[in-house]
């Protein structure tokens, strides 16, 4: 694949016209949108499609697998809440976008990605961009259970119920932010973790993620 590393006018216009758009479906972070306008999104694309990149729509990235909507991204960005030196878990790396999101708000992520060939490519692309996660290959739907406990979880795929190892992970006052639902449509739930055993969920709108594939999940 041919990445196209040069980030230029055009590209940060249109990342600022993508900001104002987002703001005007309704997200609000400050934050969120000053992250979504820092990172190249053109640089997960293969240069023919670059100019794809800053539509407000997923995008293939192989491996049956999609680039996150922006708005999406924005959406579950805003949810976490994310405080600078928060301990990140995201489920689901796929191209990376959203784990550059969350470094630019001041997260130390921990993402893990069960194809091979998207966690070899994120790998080299991310540092190469000035991100640095910590990567790992594997089954998302059981977590990362030997670097537990985190302060905020986020799913970027689609689950047929909440993985109770993704609960157990979470530090109480934690946020966990997953989509719910069949593999057609989802809800997308934020858990918020109140006690050792005690949780307060929230069911929120209807997006369409690709399904979480593992043990504890489809």
């Amino acid at each position: 694949m041919a990445y196209k590393y040069i980030d230029n006018y055009r590209e940060q216009g249109a990342r600022k016209k993508l900001v104002e758009e987002l703001r005007k479906k309704g997200i609000e972070d400050e934050r969120v949108l000053l992250a979504i306008g820092k990172v190249p999104r053109h640089f997960f694309f293969d240069e023919t499609f670059w100019n794809q990149a800053y539509k407000d729509i997923a995008f293939p990235i192989g491996e049956d697998q999609t680039i996150s909507q922006p708005y999406t991204v924005a959406y579950q960005s805003q949810l976490l809440h994310i405080n600078s030196g928060d301990k990140v878990l995201e489920i689901g790396t796929g191209s990376g976008y959203q784990a550059c999101i969350l470094v630019e708000l001041g997260a130390k992520v921990y993402t893990i990605e069960r194809q091979e060939k998207l966690y070899e490519r994120t790998c080299k692309v991310l540092p190469y961009m000035g991100y640095k996660p910590k990567f790992f290959l594997g089954d998302g739907s059981r977590g990362i259970a030997k670097h537990a406990p985190y302060d905020k979880i986020i799913v970027t795929a689609g689950a047929p119920t909440v993985p109770d190892e993704l609960l157990k992970q979470l530090k109480i006052g934690g946020i966990l932010v997953i989509p719910v639902g069949d593999q057609q449509t989802q809800k997308m739930v934020t858990v918020l973790k109140v006690g050792e055993n005690d949780y307060e969920k929230i069911v929120l709108d209807t997006f369409r993620f690709v399904p979480l594939v593992g043990d504890k999940a489809w």
